[in-house]
């Protein structure tokens, strides 16, 4: 994929190594896996930190080679995943802090510039799940909006 402020394409890939079954060193289950990650997102810890604790705490190296499914597919299927993609989420409250530390700050224009960044961001990643369907078609980012969203979460 391209860069998303240049046309340029990056070169350097880093690749997961070869398995051709999974090893795994925690002795964990497949439901237990699942348990563990239904328990972490109902204390609300995000995808990619529900996925860096079973790796660093429980051992489990790859989850969808241990338990047959990614960690979004397991958390949908439980219904824990929200109605706006994590990633999206994150760039949200990227744009909340922002835009506080703008009011705070009138002058700062370097501070404007990468609010620009990151609210294009979030134009373009809506428009990618309202087509994919993660969001509903009518879906729009509005700043306040996504104030009260961020703020009732955290």
């Amino acid at each position: 994929m391209a860069r998303m402020h240049t046309k340029m394409h990056g070169k350097s890939k880093s690749r997961k190594p070869m398995m051709s079954e999974a090893t795994d060193s925690s002795g964990l289950g497949k439901e237990q896996i699942e348990q563990l990650i239904v328990e972490l997102a109902k204390q609300g810890v995000p995808p990619a930190l529900i996925g860096e604790k079973l790796k660093t705490e429980h051992k489990v190296q790859y989850i969808r080679k241990a338990t047959g499914k990614r960690l979004m597919e397991i958390l949908k299927d439980k219904k824990m995943d929200g109605e706006i993609p994590p990633d999206m989420m994150q760039l949200m409250r990227k744009a909340v802090n922002i835009r506080e530390h703008m009011a705070a700050n009138k002058r700062d224009i370097h501070g404007r510039i990468r609010l620009n960044r990151v609210e294009s961001k979030i134009w373009r990643l809506t428009k990618y799940y309202i087509r994919e369907g993660k969001l509903a078609s009518g879906w729009r980012y509005d700043p306040e909006q996504a104030q009260l969203i961020i703020k009732g979460k955290a």
